[in-house]
């Protein structure tokens, strides 16, 4: 899946747990009429390629949706979604001429 809009705010990179899980989120408004403002995370190694960009920037996220299902000690269950970015570049309309694509 893809996503389109203009960022709004990047996050530092936050570190987790002994083995060093890092996660970076990016929050990215949508061109619609009604835009939306959404929370997109970059995990591992694919937090780097947030390093390469700046909040007013228009992009294009290569997105996966996570969904999973949790039961919390009281039995009930919940499912919570997340929206995970693996691919980021420059949105079409602010290329000009260069590949602003970076993967690792």
């Amino acid at each position: 899946m893809e996503l389109t809009g203009k960022i709004l705010k990047i996050n530092e990179t936050k570190s987790y747990g002994s083995n060093g899980f890092r996660k970076r989120e990016v929050v990215v408004e949508t061109p619609e009429q009604y835009p939306q403002k959404i929370l997109v995370e970059f995990t591992k190694d694919k937090c780097d390629l947030l390093n390469h960009f700046q909040v007013g920037q228009s992009v294009t996220i290569q997105i996966n949706l996570n969904g999973r299902e949790w039961v919390n000690p009281q039995g009930e269950t919940k499912y919570f979604n997340s929206i995970q970015g693996w691919r980021i570049a420059v949105a079409d309309s602010e290329q000009q001429g260069e590949d602003d694509d970076f993967l690792i």
